[in-house]
């Protein structure tokens, strides 16, 4: 299922092609080719140690094109491939990682204001009100804004990542595993927020292994098997596709199931 011209975004603001990374002479993504518009959502789907978190190291910069990343990153139609991470989310990258790295002994709404502390340093006029925003969009942490993180709950805690991201102002926004280890209605809220990112004109990329809940939000997709891409389309044609339906929405399993117990 390839990418047609017609489907492709005019003005990405991320443009991917043909990376490949590893891990000394093991290969864990094998010349992807991705792209992410203005305002959309985008989603990279696949199994446990599919090799998605790797894929977003890379272009994050955090595993350098020279050695053990080869191929191009581009990002506002400009080769970042030689930037260091800093450099990158300077100019509106930011990465949520699975682990979410919150300071849990600071309160909630220092983390945010952390979150923003580049643009403060820069001088940028307005970064702080940006905080009422990221409030708007989680109401439960400005009831909890005087609270220590490391006191929240799973959801909270990862609402708390996205938001601590959306203060530097992003215009590309990476998520990875924002479902992970949380309670399916804080799942149902989180990606419910995420759709409502869209209206922001952030553009996202979401790595999931919840391959139901990310192409429910997804405007496109990609699915990785052992570090590369096997199928891409628009979310809801993956979400139709069989070999999807069969590999990652569960489906097939059930049915494998429920033959075994006749």
């Amino acid at each position: 299922m390839s990418m047609t011209t017609k489907n492709k975004p005019k003005h990405p603001v991320l443009k991917v092609t043909d990376l490949s990374a590893r891990y000394g002479k093991v290969t864990a993504v094998s010349n992807a080719n991705i792209m992410v518009a203005r305002g959309s959502i985008v989603t990279v789907i696949g199994a446990n140690g599919a090799g998605k978190s790797t894929l977003l190291n890379a272009i994050m910069g955090s595993l350098p094109l020279s050695g053990n990343s080869t191929g191009a990153v581009e990002y506002l139609g400009v080769d970042v491939g030689g930037w260091q991470v800093e450099r990158r989310v300077s100019s509106g990258v930011s990465l949520v990682p699975e682990r979410r790295e919150l300071f849990g002994s600071m309160t909630v709404e220092d983390n945010l204001l952390l979150g923003g502390f580049r643009l403060y340093r820069a001088g940028k006029h307005g970064w702080k009100e940006t905080i009422d925003e990221v409030y708007e969009l989680f109401p439960r942490l400005k009831e909890r804004r005087n609270q220590q993180a490391g006191t929240l709950s799973g959801g909270e805690r990862q609402m708390l990542a996205v938001g601590r991201a959306l203060m530097a102002q992003p215009q590309l926004l990476m998520l990875d595993e924002p479902s992970l280890g949380l309670a399916p209605l804080i799942v149902r809220e989180i990606f419910h927020i995420i759709g409502r990112l869209r209206s922001t004109g952030v553009a996202i990329l979401l790595v999931e292994q919840n391959a139901r809940a990310a192409l429910q939000v997804a405007d496109y997709g990609y699915v990785l098997e052992t570090g590369e891409v096997v199928l891409e389309g628009k979310a809801r044609e993956l979400a139709d596709n069989p070999r999807v339906i069969e590999s990652y929405l569960g489906l097939g399993q059930k049915k494998k199931e429920a033959a075994e117990m006749v």
